[in-house]
């Protein structure tokens, strides 16, 4: 497995001991415990799947969750930031809740919560990516770009696969997320370059 790009930064450059920037510590926390409720969800998510396309598409969802995770925590390191046991405890249980729930909730939800929560997920990395800019920081604009893109394209395949059910103009009114909805007004079709993507998430 490849290096994780923030690990390569952290090698090269020398340890600062402290972020004097709360909101973004604890997004940074808090990103790397959603992660690991993320994997677990989709751990129950695969397993109740069917179809093996489908199957191997959302392990593949999974495995990049855990880089995130991955990533997010060698940026906490290079900060000396401690990692929090309630986010821990809390998500964990989340995770192992929603992984459970995937198997009784039938084909359309999971595919349903999980684009809405990868749709939100966008967001978070380019708000730490804009925390870090407005204290003078570039060193993460790339990973945390290149992170914020990969939950983008994890949003566009669970919408793709429940884009034609009967059910998701009612799921999207009432949960304001589908074809026509977003948490974030990020277009795979046309990107803003690295150096642009303070456009994202503004809101």
């Amino acid at each position: 497995m490849p290096q994780p790009f923030a690990s390569l930064v952290k090698e090269t450059q020398p340890l600062v001991k402290s972020l004097n920037h709360p909101q973004l510590k604890n997004l940074l926390q808090k990103a790397y415990s959603a992660e690991k409720a993320a994997a677990y969800a989709y751990q129950g998510h695969a397993a109740s799947v069917k179809n093996l396309l489908e199957k191997s598409a959302i392990r593949q969802v999974e495995e990049d969750e855990w880089n995130h995770r991955r990533e997010v925590l060698a940026i906490m390191n290079y900060y000396n930031i401690p990692v929090s046991r309630w986010y821990e405890i809390r998500f964990a249980i989340i995770g192992r809740i929603i992984s459970f729930s995937c198997h009784v909730i039938g084909w359309f939800m999971p595919f349903f919560f999980a684009g809405k929560l990868e749709s939100g997920n966008v967001c978070e990395y380019f708000r730490m990516k804009r925390f870090f800019n407005s204290i003078g920081i570039h060193d993460w604009d790339l990973v945390l770009y290149e992170m914020g893109m990969k939950e983008k394209e994890h949003e566009i395949y669970f919408l793709e696969k429940i884009r034609h059910s009967r059910l998701l103009p009612y799921f999207e009114r009432l949960f304001n997320w589908g074809a026509d909805h977003s948490a974030n007004n990020v277009r795979l079709d046309e990107k803003y370059p690295v150096e642009e993507s303070g456009m994202y998430c503004k809101k």
